[in-house]
């Protein structure tokens, strides 16, 4: 009964640690953009663009950033209009970044619990294939990783229109147009490719660190036996 409650925790911890892992790396790319968008304005040739000012550039996307963040209730974009369609679709990007940061913390929530929960027992996890949830929750990020990279090189406009259609289904509000929504002068598709590129090497970095972690805490608990 006790290995049969072990291995069940143990099989629990990949869903839920895949989870945490991909939130995480989405999460973080999001508390960092303001500084991340700022290096886009030069290169990028937002001023001339938009015909606006660096600093009114970077109050307008604070301004976008800190109402999807649920920093702030009203939805502005800094001396920008916006149409309500506009500002409705960043309604619905608000929910997902904030959908996000709940998944983060409810999944690291159920990872604590289950710690707290063996260690109350003294259990020792199982590992699955002489590894961790975790890692096997990284093995199945990557794979998924690899396929969207795939799909993603082969035609980013596409994939955006696609990513937009899973996510916002049934909406077009996600359409911009410059002369009713000009906000949109400040965020081309580089930066939002760039923006993935963010995540996508950000996932990368997390899933490398916490395989190399498994291989070498399963090192050491060989030697000890």
């Amino acid at each position: 009964k006790e290995y049969g409650m072990r291995k069940l925790l143990s099989v629990l911890t990949i869903p839920f640690s895949a989870l945490a892992i991909l939130s995480g790396a989405i999460g973080i790319p999001l508390l960092l953009m303001k500084p991340f968008f700022s290096l886009h304005i030069r290169p990028l040739q937002l001023c001339s663009q938009s015909g606006l000012t660096s600093s009114e550039i970077k109050a307008a996307f604070s301004d976008v950033m800190d109402y999807c963040l649920g920093l702030q209730s009203e939805f502005s974009a800094g001396i920008l209009p916006f149409s309500p369609d506009g500002a409705s679709h960043f309604a619905d990007v608000r929910r997902l970044f904030l959908l996000d940061f709940q998944v983060f913390f409810l999944s690291l929530a159920v990872l604590v619990l289950i710690a707290v929960f063996c260690r109350s027992r003294k259990w020792r996890l199982c590992r699955i294939g002489g590894h961790s949830g975790a890692f096997w929750g990284c093995v199945g990020l990557l794979s998924l990783f690899l396929v969207i990279s795939v799909l993603v090189a082969l035609d980013f406009n596409r994939a955006f229109v696609i990513f937009h259609s899973i996510f916002f289904p049934g909406k077009s509000n996600w359409l911009f147009y410059p002369d009713t929504d000009p906000v949109i002068l400040i965020m081309p598709a580089v930066f939002f490719r760039n923006c993935a590129v963010f995540i996508a090497l950000t996932l990368l970095v997390i899933c490398a660190a916490v395989i190399l972690w498994d291989r070498r805490r399963y090192r050491r608990q060989k030697k000890e036996r």
